[in-house]
């Protein structure tokens, strides 16, 4: 089997990886990940998860290469990452009651072949409270999750229900991640 490496440090998609039984190394990348104007949110993902792969390929390029973006999307607004209260609250806000999309752009990439997919979750928030905004914002969670929330965290408590992959909300939509792996001769389950 080649070997595979994973364009991310992020742990969410590590362990996810993880749960896949694949062995992997784990590359540390520094791409700009800034949204182009005029670019829609799968197009976004597309392109980041794409250029995350590339960069993975010129640091390992023996390798078989997983790289993975995602962002949380309301009608065509991309929400990031909040750097503050006041952007998280701004953000939960617009979340409150509301459905949202969760989107993944994948890339699996080897020196001869690359196949990228987009998986679209909708996610279904409750109204979340004042008091509920700024308590989650005291745990720390938030602050380096797209969206400013984490299904797989206290963040579960405002999601009434979600129609798709719940690990691509997560950070990694392992059905999907699994067939593109195949592609490149990787087995998950033989």
């Amino acid at each position: 089997m080649p070997t595979i490496c994973l364009a991310s440090t992020s742990p969410r998609r590590r362990e996810l990886l993880l749960q896949l039984g694949l062995d992997f190394d784990v590359l540390r990348l520094d791409i700009d990940e800034s949204r182009r104007a005029a670019e829609t949110p799968e197009d976004y993902v597309r392109r980041l998860a794409a250029e995350k792969a590339a960069a993975g390929l010129v640091l390992r390029p023996e390798a078989v290469v997983i790289a993975a973006d995602t962002t949380v999307a309301l009608g065509n607004d991309v929400l990031g990452k909040p750097a503050s209260l006041q952007e998280a609250q701004a953000m939960w806000t617009r979340l409150s009651g509301a459905e949202h999309r969760v989107l993944t752009g994948v890339t699996v990439a080897s020196a001869q072949r690359v196949e990228t997919g987009v998986v679209t979750t909708q996610v279904r928030f409750r109204d979340i409270t004042p008091a509920e905004m700024e308590a989650y914002w005291a745990s720390g969670e938030p602050a380096d999750k797209a969206g400013g929330y984490a299904i797989q965290g206290l963040g579960a408590i405002f999601v009434q229900g979600i129609t798709g992959s719940y690990s691509n909300v997560v950070g990694l939509p392992l059905a999907e991640t699994a067939a593109l792996l195949s592609l490149f001769g990787i087995r998950v389950l033989g």
